[in-house]
């Protein structure tokens, strides 16, 4: 019986417009650039893959295309929780890399995803010869302790309008997952997934934060008005 290729079986090379969308090869040397842009791969994870895994090893630095990511481990008891969720122009597990560690969470697609991969040994290359390259990762470390920061804060908040508006502005930010820009595609299911709410409250919360006038749902996303808002605001 024939079995499903995995998604690294599934890699090819990326294309043209494919390549144009990683934030950071154009931080790099024309040479750098040349002496690695062959070395990068795509696949297409679709819901049910797993792109990483809890205890293995690191053998790609990952950033998706296109589609969605979430980000989350299983409990003692066999739940699972989500940490976040990874859109479009969003690198992750660099930290996993440079250690050279094996994976602590799980990365599964939402929806059928394309997810660039970038060899951990040609990372290394780069952060040894790269100065545009280290400047990336620094800022993307930066930003990542601040998002978990705040991903700590929000295991404490109970308000279903104050968790989505933390959680959406930390979909939105421009560092860490620069495909986004002002809409982000995203259903209503699968925000509940990344908030940890039901379908139905998440649509109530949605609403609370269009009438406050730091989002507008459209059709088929999101579009963000007030980044700082959502950062910010308070729900009673």
């Amino acid at each position: 019986m024939a079995t499903t290729p995995s998604v690294h079986q599934r890699r090819r090379s990326p294309t043209t417009d494919e390549l144009a969308s990683i934030p950071w090869l154009a931080l790099l040397t024309p040479s750098e650039r040349q002496q690695i842009e062959s070395e990068l791969v795509v696949s297409d994870p679709q819901p049910g893959d797993y792109v990483c895994r809890v205890g293995r090893p690191a053998t790609y630095w990952f950033g998706v295309v296109s589609g969605l990511l979430k980000m989350s481990s299983d409990n003692e008891s066999g739940q699972t929780m989500t940490f976040t969720g990874v859109p479009p122009g969003g690198w992750f597990g660099e930290g996993t890399a440079l250690k050279r560690e094996v994976y602590r969470y799980n990365i599964q697609p939402l929806r059928a995803s394309v997810v660039a991969g970038l060899p951990v040994e040609t990372f290394h290359w780069l952060i040894d010869h790269s100065l545009g390259f280290n400047r990336f990762i620094m800022n993307q470390l930066n930003e990542r302790l601040g998002q978990f920061i705040a991903a700590r804060e929000l295991d404490r908040m109970n308000n279903p309008e104050l968790r989505l508006a933390r959680n959406l502005a930390t979909l939105f930010n421009p560092v860490l997952f620069s495909g986004v820009g002002e809409v982000l595609r995203i259903t209503q299911q699968e925000l509940a997934y990344l908030v940890g709410l039901s379908r139905q409250r998440v649509n109530e919360a949605l609403k609370v934060l269009e009438e406050r006038q730091l989002i507008r749902v459209e059709y088929g996303g999101l579009r963000i008005l007030d980044l700082q808002g959502l950062r910010t605001a308070q729900f009673l």
